[in-house]
């Protein structure tokens, strides 16, 4: 595994200190504690709605696209229980970072600008606040406290999944502390205000919602209060100068991601004004408008930041009803996947969006390093193809969720102590995984956030029964028509080809089973306690199983993967990469002449590793989460 990854050892340990029963080898189970299920607020305002023809081809082709009625809902963060090592892994890592920041070190900056006494160790990196920061030269002091709301937030998930009252009782505490500290100075003397009012709100309603703070709605209230006098009146483009007197680096604040927050403040009993500020704040005249009318506009924007922002048009959505955001939305989603994505589902090379039909993907392979911004771009893909699932119903949204949580975040570097993080995933010709050279950068927000969210992207629910979106070891324990049930979840996949599932009921129920058939499996097959069942099984789209279940019936799903190559873009067509089922194998050291032919009878070695044969010799292939500090290439040029 990569550098910088706890060792088993350590693992275990941090587990155990959690509660977590260790039932093998990676392999852990959650406390024996009862957690009270939490899930998110039914929206009255969903009543009637129904989605809007989309004029996206990619998503008009599927044959489960645009269901009409409620959107999936949300299970809660403690209904999930995950036995898999990669994700709990990375829950383990950041939950332990999170709880070892000193809280002197979270408050110092909102104390420092602030004019409060400010004791204690300076955190350091992007965290710290530097009053004379020259954005040409200096690392540390970009963003001051910009992280803090997200590491709220982030805690709060994590009480939620685990029931620990030492992470829920920090985050009660950070909470007070923040109340006493915060000021309009430290808005004014940000070059970040909206983008650190953002991740405040979030962590206050996710405090309020996950963690049962009583005061996280009063601590919103008054940091509203204070912030509001900061921001501009409306949102305001990345890179527009709005903020006289001051250097380029404040011309690079994102109010236009601020209305996804504020719509869901709103919807948890925050109050009326922040449904009025989401309306306020969203990004309609340059971005959403044209993007319902299925213009183009993705080229030259922030790539993160603008694909966070398509969150916010779908809260309108699920919040006002509005089918212009919906289309807005999945429009751009369509466009993201069409004229921006590597083969890893990744997008964004020098966090920048690119001109469709420019040739810009495969260009940037001999250029940058720099080709995904992994935590943050993961973080808002799931989230947007998170909503787009539940508003649809149509299955692809959860393939591109698997492509991108495979092939980019789970092999990403462990955040460290010290503000060490992973930020790009490298595709260049030769590359790399490397931390950061800047500690505690905006990624080290969002990697905790992507950590605890793997449980609310699995499984998904409505009147009928359960959605299965993404496969790996993993218990759901629900109530169903007045029955207690347990779906447990099996296997290696995507290692492995086979998923297998037991169901547990405390009285025989009927529901049904809906089950992600990923587009680029044509031969999958579902078998009910070791029977076939004569299902037309269509690739691209949810497969169902209805039936009145048993205390223990067996599902078995079967995912034949083949080998198959992908293009980098159509302007260079011979530079691929190679895909066996979800994912992306990583061509290992220096890179031989390979021809089509050769890429396509690569052999399976071991359960992660590959290996193709050339005229100058072997070549090892291996996943994203495989690789340690090898060089590796994600594009080769066949002849």
């Amino acid at each position: 595994m990569a550098g910088g990854k706890v060792s088993g050892r350590n693992l275990f340990r941090a587990a155990r200190s959690l509660g977590y029963a260790a039932l093998s080898d990676n392999v852990f189970a959650m406390p024996a504690v009862a957690i009270t299920r939490r899930e998110f607020l039914q929206r009255s305002a969903l009543l009637g709605a129904a989605c809007a023809v989309s004029k996206c081809p990619w998503l008009a082709a599927s044959p489960h696209a645009n269901v009409p009625g409620l959107p999936l809902q949300q299970f809660g963060y403690g209904d999930v229980m995950l036995n898999s090592a990669l994700q709990e892994g990375q829950l383990l890592n950041t939950h332990a970072v999170l709880m070892g920041l000193s809280d002197d070190g979270l408050l110092k900056p909102f104390r420092q600008m602030g004019d409060l006494p400010a004791p204690g160790e300076d955190l350091g990196g992007w965290y710290s606040y530097k009053a004379d920061y020259d954005y040409t030269k200096d690392s540390a002091g970009l963003a001051p406290g910009a992280t803090f709301g997200q590491w709220i937030s982030a805690l709060a998930r994590m009480h939620a999944i685990t029931g620990d009252q030492r992470t829920r009782d920090r985050v009660l505490r950070l909470n007070r502390l923040y109340a006493q500290a915060i000021s309009g100075g430290f808005f004014e003397k940000n070059r970040f205000p909206a983008y650190c009012y953002d991740k405040l709100v979030c962590g206050l309603i996710d405090a309020h919602q996950f963690a049962g703070d009583p005061n996280a709605f009063e601590i919103l209230q008054e940091t509203t209060k204070i912030a509001l006098p900061h921001l501009p009146e409306h949102a305001v483009d990345r890179e527009q100068s709005w903020r006289p007197g001051k250097d380029l680096s404040y011309n690079w604040d994102e109010s236009y991601t601020l209305p996804e927050n504020l719509f869901l403040a709103y919807q948890r009993g925050a109050g009326e004004r922040y449904r009025q500020l989401a309306v306020q704040y969203l990004d309609d005249k340059t971005y959403f408008d044209p993007l319902a009318e299925g213009q183009n506009v993705l080229a030259g924007r922030h790539a993160y930041s603008y694909v966070n922002a398509l969150s916010s048009a779908m809260q309108a959505y699920l919040t006002l009803g509005s089918q212009k955001h919906l289309r807005a939305a999945k429009n751009g989603f369509e466009m993201l996947v069409a004229t921006q994505s590597f083969a890893t589902g990744g997008w964004g090379p020098d966090e920048m969006l690119r001109a469709p039909g420019s040739g810009a993907l495969g260009d940037s392979l001999g250029k940058t390093h720099y080709s995904f911004e992994t935590p943050c771009g993961s973080y808002a893909h799931f989230k947007l193809a998170r909503y787009l699932l539940q508003v649809t119903r149509d299955s692809r949204y959860g393939d591109s969720m698997e492509q991108v949580m495979y092939n980019t975040v789970l092999g990403a570097r462990q955040l460290q102590h010290d503000g060490s993080a992973f930020y790009y995933s490298d595709y260049n010709f030769s590359g790399r995984k490397v931390y950061s050279p800047h500690r505690w950068p905006c990624c080290s927000g969002t990697l905790p956030q992507v950590a605890a969210d793997y449980r609310i992207n699995t499984y998904f629910r409505d009147a009928g029964g359960i959605h299965v979106n993404l496969y790996m070891p993993s218990t759901l324990s629900c109530s169903l028509s007045g029955a207690d049930v347990r779906l447990t979840q099996r296997g290696a996949y995507p290692f492995e080809t086979t998923v297998q599932f037991e169901l547990a009921a405390s009285r025989p129920t009927e529901f049904a089973l809906h089950l992600r058939i990923p587009a680029w499996a044509d031969a999958a097959t579902v078998s009910v306690n070791g029977k076939r069942q004569p299902l037309e099984l269509a690739a691209g789209a949810f497969a169902s199983v209805r039936r009145t279940w048993q205390l223990g019936d067996r599902v078995e799903l079967g995912l034949p993967m083949k080998l198959r190559l992908a293009a980098v873009d159509q302007q260079h067509p011979d530079t691929v990469a190679v895909l066996y089922g979800p994912l992306v194998l990583f061509a290992i050291g220096p890179l031989p002449g390979v021809t089509r032919q050769q890429l396509l009878a690569a052999k399976r070695m071991a359960l992660r590793k590959w290996q193709i044969e050339t005229a100058s010799g072997p070549v090892v292939m291996l996943p994203f989460v495989a690789i340690g500090d090898e060089e590796y290439s994600t594009y080769l040029r066949v002849s």
